[in-house]
């Protein structure tokens, strides 16, 4: 055992840090293949999560024009009934 109070620190310490570059690689999805290479790992569900995104950024700019021309509307009757009542 280490009977070295600052060498147990360094220990720890060291390990906490090989820990952390460990964990920092794998949410990175790098990893190692059989011959020792550095490869990026794909998630298999990336694609249609890109795709899902994308339909859904598309659909609130239809919402978003939805809205802006309903609003323009609304005003311009807003003001017609201001010009009726004057």
């Amino acid at each position: 055992m280490i009977d070295n109070p600052f060498a147990m620190v360094v220990a720890i310490v060291l390990i906490v840090s090989i820990a952390g570059v460990m964990r920092a690689k794998y949410k990175a999805g790098l990893g190692e293949d059989e011959n020792g290479n550095t490869v990026r790992f794909t998630d298999p569900d990336a694609d249609k999560l890109r795709d899902e995104v994308r339909t859904l950024k598309e659909r609130i700019a239809v919402l978003e024009r939805i809205a802006t021309d309903r609003s323009n509307r609304l005003e311009d009757e807003i003001e017609a009934l201001r010009d009726e009542t004057r």
